[in-house]
């Protein structure tokens, strides 16, 4: 597990949103078991009550679920899966649409540059839309 931390956010925040984007990407599966928030700290060399933090908000979050003793685990809920998906990208969505407007550039030139890119970067391949 590589993290690499920015110094604008709370450790705990981008743990979280470390989190989200291995489950997007589907590194973390639902039902897979995590490290232990003492182990996730060792191996991220930060504070374990910033590790403890992460994980109670993603179990509020419905991100991850822990049963009594047992190893926290992924959730299994689609809905919850599908909201991770879509936040990240409306994050980037955002990002990038501030970005852009900042240089006033018409929005059909930036939808015919973004086809162009999206093509060229899967190598002429169109994305598949569910």
């Amino acid at each position: 597990m590589n993290v690499t931390f920015n110094k604008r956010d709370p450790v705990y925040v981008q743990v979280i949103r470390h989190f989200k984007e291995q489950i997007a990407t589907g590194a973390f599966e639902p039902g897979q078991e995590i490290p232990s928030r003492r182990e996730l700290a060792g191996r991220l060399k930060i504070n374990p009550n910033t590790a403890q933090r992460a994980y109670k908000e993603m179990e509020e979050a419905g991100l991850i679920r822990t049963e009594r003793n047992l190893p926290s685990k992924i959730t299994r809920d689609e809905d919850v899966l599908k909201r991770v998906r879509k936040e990240l990208i409306m994050d980037a969505v955002d990002d990038f649409v501030h970005s852009v407007r900042s240089i006033n550039v018409p929005v059909d030139e930036v939808l015919d540059l973004i086809k162009e890119k999206y093509e060229d970067e899967s190598g002429g391949k169109g994305a598949k839309h569910d």
